[in-house]
Parts: C-alpha cells; structure tokens; sequence
C-alpha cells in the first residue's frame, strides 16, 4: 500500500490508502520526504486531513478500511461518534459497549488510524490517558494538542465575526518538524 508524508501542525504523518481508500495514519513515520508520494494520494484524503487540521470541526467523511477483531471494530465506531472539542473517558465507552476500560484503551491502542477515528478524544477518569500506545513523550503531547486544538470555540469579536481562541501552548515548539 502506498504511503505518503504529509506535514502537519504535529509534524509529518504517514498517511497509507489503497485506492481512494484510507487504511492508515502513522504518527511516527519512518524518515523520508516531507512529501514522499503526494501527488498519487487520493485529493479526498489530503483535503479533509488539511481542512481539520485548520478547523478541528470539519470532521471526516472518509472512506476508510479497519483491520481489527469484532471488539475493536465496535470501540473504533463509538470513537467516530465522539463529536470534536468533546471527550470520553475508557470507562464510559466500556459501559457502553459492556465490557471492561483496559479493553477499550487496547482497542484504542491499535487503532490504525488515529486523528481519522479519534482515539485521542478518550481519556482517564483522572487524566489524559494514553496515546497510540505511549503513557508520556511526543505522543501524549500530540494527544494534548489535538484536544487543544479541538477545543476553540468561534467567538464573537469586534474586529472581526468569529476568531478562534489561540491554543494554550506554540505547537511549534513541541514540534520542531511541523509546518
């Protein structure tokens, strides 16, 4: 399957496809060109991955292929209905689903698409939890800024209609290799 790097706000992502399929996105690529691959990656893929990454809401209508047991396909599809800016905690999903919250978070640990299915979005009862399998480090601060990000809200301005309210922290600076 094809993969391309993209750069992001959180730095390059590989984004795999088959097709106009989207079957993965890998937070921690392999080094290679910043833009290895694009001009074959489906326009659909690159449109919305650039539309959230300027408006968290603009959410995904992607097609997509998840490659899991029946049990992570059931967590990955209450995850899709996390709406953006709102979180879920491993506990509350496991309710849900009637199963345990260890489960939910090895559910969301294999994700093979997070950001697209927003495992981000599910947290501790008592802190962020983890992220694509990391407790601290880049991944955790990446899991911090997409709910950051996530998290603005349009407020009305005199200046202008709407402004967003800036992220709490540079991403910049937790990200040397962002754009």
């Amino acid at each position: 399957m094809p993969q391309t790097l993209i750069k992001t706000p959180i730095g390059p992502i590989g984004i795999h496809w088959n097709g106009e399929t989207l079957t993965g996105v890998d937070l921690d690529p392999p080094d290679g060109g910043a833009e290895a691959g694009s001009e074959t990656m489906p326009s659909a893929i690159r449109q919305q991955l650039a539309a959230y990454f300027e408006q968290a809401s603009a959410g995904f209508d992607l097609p997509i292929v998840l490659i899991g047991t029946d049990f992570q396909q059931r967590v990955w599809a209450e995850l899709r209905r996390i709406p953006a800016g709102e979180t879920r905690t491993y506990g509350e999903i496991a309710r849900e689903l009637g199963s345990a919250p260890r489960a939910v978070g090895q559910a969301c640990r294999a994700n093979p698409c997070p950001i697209v299915v927003p495992c981000h979005r599910v947290v501790a009862v008592n802190g962020l939890g983890g992220f694509s399998g990391d407790t601290s480090g880049r991944k955790l601060e990446v899991k911090r800024w997409l709910l950051s990000h996530e998290a603005r809200k349009p407020r009305l301005c005199s200046q202008q209609p709407f402004e967003s309210d800036p992220l709490p922290e540079d991403p910049r600076g937790l990200f040397p290799d962002a754009v």
